[in-house]
């Protein structure tokens, strides 16, 4: 039974191949290595391996040398730029999961605070419903999120609180309903119904789960007969007339003329904030304290 080879001589067996030659792999190497040296190990992975791996004079791969250098080429040729990254160019790459109105109104301007502190700053956006980032989250496909918190996190997930977002009624601007209380109706067995179609984001997503929530605690029942995938196309719908909408009061979110939104003052607001799994890296630490301070501002207005 054949031992299994050794990283490093696979290494040297990388730059002999890519090089051709041993004498020229000794001149490219990224650390000090006399040519003897290589020869005699890479005689060696040829012995662990029970095949060899290339004509000396002139340089040629054989079979079995031309199938290895396609399987460790890939690892061995990507180090220098996975160095990099670490030492320097992936300390200012900053992934940021988030909806499209905080990251088209808010972030922004903290891009702009934070390009003073990391002036190499690389920015990889994502524009994701909640139920995406706690899949990105999960799969740590970014380093930190904005989004409503609540149970659907990943239990490792960590979040900072940063506003409460008023939960809205949408209806026509040309709408003769002016309350929530006015839409209820007995529906003849102690509970209330409102046979106006509703449009909302679907029951996966937090804010519908809660505030359908609140509803069953009401003994209302009112579900959704249009089901959408963003805020904006709440609006859209309403404005024509598809029925009446349930939407958050985001600041900084740009309300269409069309549509008019109703206070819904005993319903408990949804929580936004900053989510993120394990350790963050110093950029992502800088972001967060920024952000909080753009959220205090927001509040004072």
């Amino acid at each position: 039974m054949h031992p299994y080879p050794k990283i490093h001589h696979l290494e040297l067996f990388y730059y002999v191949a890519k090089h051709e030659g041993i004498t020229a792999a000794v001149r490219h190497m990224p650390y000090g290595i006399q040519q003897p040296a290589v020869s005699g190990q890479v005689l060696q992975l040829e012995r662990d391996l029970g095949v060899k791996l290339f004509n000396r004079r002139p340089f040629a791969l054989t079979a079995e040398g031309a199938q290895l250098y396609a399987l460790v080429a890939p690892f061995f040729s990507q180090l220098p730029d996975v160095a990099g990254k670490l030492r320097g160019e992936e300390s200012q790459h900053l992934r940021i999961a988030a909806g499209g109105t905080v990251l088209a109104t808010h972030l922004p301007q903290v891009f702009n605070d934070m390009r003073a502190r990391f002036p190499k700053l690389r920015l990889t956006l994502r524009d994701s419903s909640v139920s995406q980032i706690g899949e990105l989250l999960a799969a740590q496909e970014v380093d930190i999120a904005i989004t409503i918190i609540d149970g659907s996190l990943p239990r490792s997930a960590r979040s900072v609180e940063l506003l409460r977002l008023p939960i809205v009624m949408l209806v026509p601007a040309d709408s003769s309903v002016r309350s929530f209380k006015s839409l209820c109706r007995d529906d003849g067995s102690g509970g209330f119904e409102i046979d106006q179609p509703l449009i909302s984001v679907g029951n996966n997503e937090p804010m519908s789960r809660q505030f359908q929530q609140e509803l069953r605690k009401r003994g209302i029942r009112w579900d959704a007969h249009v089901e959408v995938s963003s805020l904006k196309l709440i609006q859209s719908y309403v404005a024509q007339g598809f029925g009446l909408g349930i939407s958050v009061d985001i600041p900084g979110e740009e309300w269409i003329p069309e549509v008019r939104r109703i206070a819904l003052p005993k319903f408990p607001p949804i929580v936004a904030g900053l989510v993120y799994t394990g350790q963050l890296k110093p950029i992502a630490a800088t972001f967060l304290e920024i952000v909080k301070l753009r959220a205090a501002e927001l509040r004072r207005k």
